[in-house]
Parts: structure tokens; sequence; C-alpha cells
């Protein structure tokens, strides 16, 4: 074969640098989808642990509706192993936490105890009351059904 009839290849020389572009392009573009996944996870963080037990702590304070629409119910043993699991984890973690880590650890604890010490005195207060009597201003969803 003569040089003449070999074909010449041509490299264009930013092929290499334009391949690269559209990969980082693409690798943002799954990044950026990942993010917007309502499905995806947090991170796995001590701010999310403390979520979690805060999210167990509050569903046993109330926040989740009876099936039946009758009330709301409430599970105080459940909710305060959360909060006492987080009573340990301040315990644990003193002098480790950042100062913003240890501020909201702090806060949500003043806020969780305070929120059982209000769910269990409106217990008490049904308790005492006579059968048939709605809390103050209250409707049938106002009511606490405890397990």
């Amino acid at each position: 074969m003569s040089t003449e009839e070999t074909p010449k290849i041509q490299v264009d020389s930013d092929w290499k640098a334009e391949a690269q572009a559209e990969k980082e392009k693409l690798a943002a573009a799954e990044q950026e989808q990942g993010e917007k996944d309502p499905r995806a996870l947090p991170p796995a963080d001590f701010k999310g642990l403390m979520g979690v037990l805060a999210s167990q702590a509050m569903m046993g304070l109330g926040m989740v509706q009876d099936p039946g629409g009758k009330g709301v119910m409430v599970d105080l043993e459940g909710s305060k192993f959360a909060i006492d699991l987080l009573a340990v984890i301040e315990e644990k973690t003193k002098g480790n936490l950042s100062d913003e880590e240890d501020k909201e650890l702090t806060q949500l604890l003043s806020e969780l105890r305070s929120r059982f010490v209000q769910i269990t005195q409106l217990i008490a207060q049904q308790a005492a009351a006579p059968a048939g009597d709605m809390p103050a201003g209250g409707t049938p969803k106002d009511t606490i059904i405890t397990p």
C-alpha cells in the first residue's frame, strides 16, 4: 500500500477535553437529579440521628391521628424512651459536639420535655373529667387516646 492509499485519521486535539466536559456535565445532572428525589434519604449524620429520635418522640406525643378519627394517639412510654435516648446522647457526647450541634440538641430536648409535660397534664385532665366531656373548646379530634 502506498501512502496515498492509506486513509489518514484526523484527530481533533480538543476531543478529550470535550468528552471530559460532557462527562462532568452528565455527572452534575445525575447528582442534581439525586438531590431532587423526594424518596432519597437524608445523610446519615448527627442531625439525622437527632431528627429520627425527635420524630419518634413527637409521634408518641400525639402527632398521629387515631385511625378511627376519634382523637390522637399518645404513647407516653415510647416518647419518654426516645427523649431519654436523646438525653443519653447529650450526656455521652458532651464536649465532642460543635457549638451548633450542642445548641440544637439542648433546645430539642427542652422542647420535647416541655411538650411531654403538657401532654401528661392534658391526659390527667381528661382522666379527671366526667365521661363524655370534651377538653375546653375542644372537638372529638382533640381527645387523647392512650394505647
